[in-house]
């Protein structure tokens, strides 16, 4: 039996010794390599987060970045301090809390918890919940001036958006998914997603069992490859004046909702996109409505609609202004529609224009150009088919046109549902000498590293519906609704441009039985409109759906402060000249080069030529002047003489115009809000002038001057 055993336990000690010098000459185990599997376990990975692209408007205003924070942990195992002069962990809990915790907003006795349980768990380290993440560069430099032993911190990013609400639904919002990423919901951040990511690094170095690098630590580094920067076609200062009207408005006509787009109609660029209600993107809260109603949220457009009927009849050639029809009531089969009101009698068809006559864009339709041709008319127009904006989420509207009444109905915008992108689409074909251009908000896109373009949107054009000559025909007619005795859009008016525009006031469905809701401010009102009307630089459409409106206010009057407010300013912002003023038998003067003279001369000089000389500054030499030299300018303008000591001066009572003067001249950023002459400045007169300054100027009216304007009865205008 010994012998058996011996013979047994002799084989097993051959085999361990054959094991182990097996493994020794191979250095593997099951396939595995030792030295490999030693290497792993020593070695410590880390992903390398890529720098989510920056979104800028198109002048390059950052409107959309990561931004750094920080996450505090707390060391508390002592294992850390090892062979250490100085102690790199907590040692005094208490200590600790009392310094850190007012910085973080915590109980002293909550954070001297959470150190004491992770100590009893026998953890290395731990932190401190939601109150210690996201620390600001600020909080954090405040922390380290403790010098607290054992607090460390981890850098992170957030996504920020500098300007809050500005352009929320365009812009979008990007957030930290379940993997920590930051990754596109909305809007641009979730369209170039892609882009904007760019591609994780990764970084891997050799550790002991602390997780302290060794000295020789066989660092491998791959450097991320950082998200590409996107340029928009939005302007932060048209931008700003749309979010100022509406904000404005919102607050003093709690509507439901407002929407409203400006637009480059020679090339499609959007400049401008705004929604109510809205959200800030860096503090959420509760969102109302997630979607960018300008896109997305298809209505019934109301009288708006009527400028494609009147495109539609001039282009088939069965336009006669001076024809003449009964207005008030028409009837088809399956109903009857109505006048707004009914009392007009006979009328021409521009007045049924100008008026905004229901029955005249029916017998338009219906009669004159046919149901099947104004059909295909719509179609031309693309109503049948998203715009094809480079945003997510976008829905087209429904032409209902089955049954005749409904072919009435469509003709002045009531059935048929559109978006606000959707109408601005067909009306560049107005504005644009017949041209349709698809609308787009992506510039450019740039690689961060090289500054190189590597995708450019370029003006696209994608039908032409109408010719240039319907074109003008069509805008000189809705210039008349704006400027003629009869027309519903008196009140929508500017100062220096003319316009040429459309009004609507649209029923909205969900009343009893199946009808529309009743009620002065149960509509959605809004108003198209361009300018200049001869060769439209801008194009504008706002809608506000059921705002309150006070004692003898009509639903015209919110909507016409958003797009004078917002027109003029842009218009005066992008330096267009005006052509409302009658220079006609007016001779213009050069502006004369000044600079470098003392000051009492240039003033002489240029009141002498008939200008309206302001000093901008106590200084005793002309450094700058504007208009600038050699400009064509006229007797009485307002010229502004910069001197070598500049101040900002009392602009009470200046235009619009005179302001972004100032601005161009001294480089002082400058916000204006209303219209007008100003009324008040945020920085006061005599103050040092600095080229990074920020000042914002409050305009008003002179007076105002009741205007009469549409009054919606039972159907929609």
């Amino acid at each position: 039996m010994s012998s058996i055993l011996l013979v047994v336990f002799s084989v097993l000690f051959l085999v361990l010794c054959g094991r182990f010098l097996y493994i020794q000459g191979t250095g593997e185990v099951s396939g595995v390599s030792l030295e490999e599997w030693a290497d792993k376990q020593r070695t410590s990975t880390y992903e390398i987060e890529a720098t989510r692209g920056t979104i800028y408007d198109r002048n390059g205003m950052t409107l959309a970045y990561d931004r750094a924070t920080y996450r505090v942990q707390a060391v508390i195992s002592d294992k850390y301090s090892d062979n250490l002069e100085e102690p790199q962990h907590v040692t005094d809990p208490q200590k600790t809390a009392e310094k850190l915790a007012p910085l973080l907003n915590m109980e002293v006795a909550e954070m001297v918890k959470v150190i004491e349980d992770g100590k009893a768990e026998g953890l290395y380290q731990v932190e401190f919940g939601t109150k210690g993440r996201d620390l600001s560069q600020e909080t954090k430099e405040k922390i380290e001036a403790l010098k607290l032993p054992g607090i460390k911190f981890q850098e992170e990013s957030i996504r920020y958006y500098p300007n809050g609400q500005f352009a929320a639904r365009v812009i979008g919002l990007a957030q930290k998914n379940d993997n920590n990423k930051i990754s596109g919901v909305t809007g641009i951040e979730l369209e170039m997603d892609d882009l904007l990511s760019g591609e994780k690094g990764k970084i891997s170095y050799q550790r002991d069992k602390y997780a302290t690098k060794l000295l020789d630590p066989k660092e491998v580094i791959k450097e991320p490859n950082n998200g590409d920067n996107v340029y928009l076609t939005l302007d932060q200062k048209i931008q700003t004046f749309l979010e100022d009207a509406m904000s404005q408005v919102e607050a003093q006509y709690s509507p439901a909702r407002m929407s409203a787009i400006v637009m480059n109609p020679k090339t499609g660029e959007v400049l401008a996109m705004g929604n109510r209600p809205s959200y800030n993107p860096n503090d959420i809260g509760e969102v109302k409505n997630w979607y960018n109603d300008t896109i997305a949220n298809p209505f019934e457009p109301g009288s708006t609609m009527k400028i494609f009927t009147l495109a539609s009849a001039i282009s088939a050639g069965v336009w006669n202004p001076n024809d003449t029809y009964q207005s008030g009531t028409y009837s088809v089969q399956g109903g009857s529609i109505n006048d707004w009101r009914r009392d007009w009698g006979t009328i021409t068809y521009l007045e049924g224009i100008q008026r905004s006559s229901n029955v005249g864009a029916a017998k338009l339709a219906y009669e004159k150009i046919g149901p099947d041709k104004f059909l295909d008319y719509l179609n031309a127009f693309d109503f049948d088919e998203v715009s094809g904006i480079d945003l997510p989420g976008e829905v087209a509207g429904q032409i209902l046109y089955r049954y005749p009444i409904e072919q009435v109905t469509t003709s002045f915008g009531q059935g048929t549902t559109v978006t606000p992108i959707q109408l601005m689409k067909a009306a560049t074909s107005v504005a644009n000498d017949g041209k349709m251009m698809r609308p787009y908000v992506i510039s450019k896109v740039v690689d961060p590293n090289t500054n190189k373009v590597i995708k450019e949107t370029k003006p696209e054009v994608v039908g032409e519906p109408i010719t240039a000559d319907v074109a003008k025909q069509v805008r000189d007619i809705l210039e008349t609704v704006i400027t003629s005795e009869n027309g519903t859009g008196k009140v929508y008016k500017l100062n220096d441009y003319s316009v040429a525009g459309k009004t609507g006031t649209a029923q909205i469905p969900g009343g009893p039985n199946g009808r529309y809701l009743t009620g002065d401010e149960n509509y959605v009102f809004s108003f198209l409109g361009m300018a200049p009307k001869d060769d439209p630089e801008l194009m504008m459409y706002v809608s506000i759906k059921q705002p309150n409106l006070g004692k003898n206010e009509v639903g015209s009057e919110p909507v016409s402060f958003i797009f004078k407010s917002v027109m003029e300013n842009s218009l005066h912002y992008l330096e267009i000249n005006p052509d409302q003023e009658d220079t006609a038998n007016i001779s213009t003067v050069q502006v004369p080069d000044v600079t470098n003279q003392s000051v009492s001369s240039a003033t002489d000089q240029l009141s002498k030529l008939g200008f309206n000389v302001t000093k901008i500054g106590n200084g005793q030499t002309v450094t700058g002047v504007y208009p600038e030299v050699g400009t064509k300018a006229l007797p009485n303008e307002r010229v502004l003489v910069l001197t070598n000591k500049p101040t900002v001066p009392s602009m009470k009572g200046w235009s619009v115009r005179d302001v972004l003067k100032f601005s161009s001249l001294t480089g002082m950023k400058v916000d204006t809000m209303g219209t007008g002459f100003a009324i008040k400045q945020s920085i006061q007169k005599d103050t040092p002038i600095q080229s990074d300054g920020y000042l914002v100027v409050e305009f008003a009216p002179p007076s105002y001057i009741e205007e009469e304007v549409e009054s919606p009865e039972e159907t929609t205008e």
